[in-house]
């Protein structure tokens, strides 16, 4: 797993504002990255309404937020669209990212294992730094866990 102080994995998503966000772009911002399973199921549509409520006062910190899921950028408008996101959304289809990050990996439901998103969260310095990191997060409450976390 990642940890405070280690360098942010490079990263190059497809993106809801089009074309492609690398994690290269970024140098020089603050930026929220959150790992979800799915668009428009419970606990990932609560989560994506709470950053989108909080948004402002990201900005106000000069931090900007991206929601990451295996996801199409069509299945990303339309999750946008149905709840009125402000949130940026990337596309991970292959899982690439999300492994990288410790974000994809074994769960468990029903006494089955299976492989799948691991709801976390990054903190991420204008340097590429990691400066908290969050792992099996719960959905409900946690964008402003994150909002005053970040400095």
């Amino acid at each position: 797993m990642l940890q405070v102080g280690d360098n942010a994995p490079f990263f190059e998503l497809e993106s809801t504002d089009g074309g492609k966000i690398s994690s290269n772009d970024l140098k020089g911002v603050k930026y929220v990255l959150y790992f979800y399973p799915k668009d428009n199921t419970s606990g990932c549509t609560k989560e994506a309404i709470e950053f989108t409520e909080l948004i402002d006062e990201f900005g106000k910190k000069s931090v900007k937020v991206f929601g990451v899921s295996p996801d199409s950028i069509e299945k990303h408008h339309k999750f946008i669209e149905k709840h009125n996101l402000k949130v940026t959304l990337l596309s991970d289809p292959e899982n690439k990212v999300s492994s990288a990050y410790f974000a994809y990996g074994d769960k468990t439901m029903y006494g089955k294992v299976y492989k799948g998103i691991i709801r976390s969260t990054f903190i991420i310095n204008e340097d590429g730094v990691i400066e908290a990191a969050y792992y099996k997060v719960k959905a409900a409450g946690h964008a402003k866990k994150v909002l005053d976390c970040v400095l």
